[in-house]
């Protein structure tokens, strides 16, 4: 009866090639061809965050929906940031949090901008009475064809929400952070096995990692843990929106389990690093990645 019980991950979500497909950044959940999951059907809380509050960047599609759907069902309150041309999407998550009791809130606006970035702790304080956890996964990625074709608008693009961002937001929240908080960032494998056709988001998630273990040196002794998530192919609205609508059907093959991942299979590792359950895990990197090693 065991085997009944057991489901093998190299089959458990699509292995068929993704059609070839593209969208203007920041890409729509609606317009992907396989629809991504992100647990709506799937994820089953157990109250492991009740009464915590919430910012998620990025929380309109993709591994942000993921998570955020999950906090919600695990009883937290739920902020959520996206850009303005992403309202669709974040109306969409917003409408799984409140089916999961909880409460969302929605912020849209430009990361890029410093003032953004402080008013949205304030507003999440403003909404929630304070906040105890915040996901800094937001991020921007496109194809790169040579460093010497880099337009330095694009360069500061990359720079200004992968990484000027997550400083912005940490240095405003921390001071307001009780002990028992947790801040998560979201890196990825391309910190450490780097591409060079996205040699400049390797870069911005490499030095996620080195944001995350600096701060969680500095935090620890305030009772605050900083640790982060590093996916691999994951299929979101982020992959049809990079540039790479001829390699699409390619990609998450190169994996030892053969497939790309869906979103709905991280928000675990999301749940335990913000969960009681981690107390003692701060300053870690918990890949993700369809067995691809760090």
């Amino acid at each position: 009866m065991l085997d009944d019980q057991l489901i093998d991950p190299t089959g458990k979500h699509t292995t068929d090639p993704f059609p070839k497909q593209e969208q203007v950044p920041p890409g729509l959940t609606e317009r992907m061809v396989p629809q991504p999951d992100h647990g709506e059907q799937s994820y089953r809380g157990s109250l492991r965050l009740t009464g915590r509050r919430a910012l998620i960047t990025g929380g309109d599609s993709g591994i942000g929906r993921a998570v955020a759907i999950a906090f919600a069902r695990e009883g937290a309150d739920v902020a959520i940031s996206y850009l303005p041309d992403e309202q669709v999407d974040a109306e969409e998550t917003a409408s799984w949090i409140t089916d999961a009791g909880t409460r969302p809130v929605l912020l849209p606006g430009d990361l890029r901008s410093e003032q953004h970035c402080k008013d949205l702790i304030d507003r999440t304080e403003q909404e929630f009475g304070g906040i105890d956890l915040l996901v800094l996964n937001a991020a921007h990625q496109r194809n790169r064809s040579g460093i010497d074709e880099i337009p330095t608008e694009d360069f500061e693009y990359v720079m200004r929400v992968n990484l000027f961002a997550p400083v912005f937001l940490a240095r405003a929240a921390v001071p307001r952070m009780r002990p028992g908080s947790s801040i998560i960032t979201t890196t990825s494998i391309q910190g450490f096995d780097p591409s060079s056709a996205l040699v400049d988001y390797a870069m911005t998630k490499a030095a996620l990692v080195a944001f995350t273990k600096a701060l969680a040196e500095e935090l620890g002794p305030r009772g605050i843990r900083v640790n982060a998530v590093a996916p691999g192919p994951i299929w979101t609205p982020l992959i049809p929106s990079t540039g790479w609508p001829d390699t699409l059907p390619e990609f998450g093959r190169n994996t030892p389990l053969g497939r790309a991942g869906q979103p709905a299979e991280l928000a675990g590792a999301y749940v335990y690093l913000a969960s009681d359950e981690a107390s003692y895990a701060s300053g870690a990197v918990l890949p993700v990645t369809g067995g691809r090693g760090l």
